[in-house]
């Protein structure tokens, strides 16, 4: 077994039997077509899977839309690649040439793909078990501090809801600008919203959570940010 991979499995706190799983789950789509699409794929089901599982049991008295927002805040992108940067997993990607010049190592959604990827690589090698206990040992900071108040809707969908109760139209979107290199990204929205004289702002590094901080700051505009 190489080095790279005897200190990844240090990381992950699991040892490959086949090695050849853990270096296709680290291969990236830009090295061709032996790549980690398909484990990132099956990882994704069986992270689903393990996750519902426990806030299943976690909470018995969830309604099925409390158990569905935090299975989605858990199995995001974006606490994927924190669970990535955590583990340090950028060292070990594997990487085509363009990637390699405009900064992959760095780029969050390419290590979230590679947790998922690793997933499925564990699935394989070592039977759903052991994937269940490694991947609740990875989030059980998380998990442990989950709790039914963390299941508010995300201020999108509740700004929406809030103007459709008012019957004012939907509010629209405006990409300002975008800032930074490819790989370290900061997104500028501007949100409008009919009842409002101007257009409330978000930043983010994606456009998705730049409009969620637009939305938010359109909702404590319009008085109802802590509804």
């Amino acid at each position: 077994m190489t080095d790279p991979i005897i200190r990844l499995g240090k990381r992950l706190g699991y040892r490959f039997e086949d090695e050849s799983l853990a270096q296709l789950a680290l291969t990236h789509r830009s090295c061709g077509s032996k790549n980690n699409e398909r484990l990132e794929f099956l990882g994704d089901s069986i992270l689903n899977f393990v996750i519902a599982d426990d806030l299943f049991a976690r909470f018995p008295d969830a309604k099925e839309g409390q158990l569905s927002r935090l299975r989605a805040r858990l199995v995001k992108g974006v606490t994927l690649a924190e669970l990535a940067e955590e583990m340090q997993l950028k060292e070990f990607l594997r990487l085509g040439a363009g990637e390699l010049k405009s900064g992959g190592f760095n780029r969050r959604s390419i290590q979230a793909d590679a947790v998922e990827a690793l997933i499925g690589a564990i699935y394989l090698d070592a039977g759903l078990e052991v994937c269940r206990e490694r991947i609740l040992t990875w989030y059980r900071s998380r998990l442990e501090g989950l709790s039914l108040e963390d299941t508010q809707k995300d201020p999108k969908t509740r700004l929406q809801e809030f103007l459709q109760s008012r019957r004012s139209e939907l509010p629209i979107y405006h990409l300002i600008k975008v800032e930074g290199e490819a790989h370290d990204q900061t997104f500028h929205i501007e949100c409008e919203v009919q009842l409002l004289n101007q257009r409330s702002q978000g930043l983010g590094r994606s456009r998705r959570i730049a409009e969620q901080q637009s939305a938010q700051a359109a909702l404590d505009a319009l008085g109802v940010g802590d509804k």
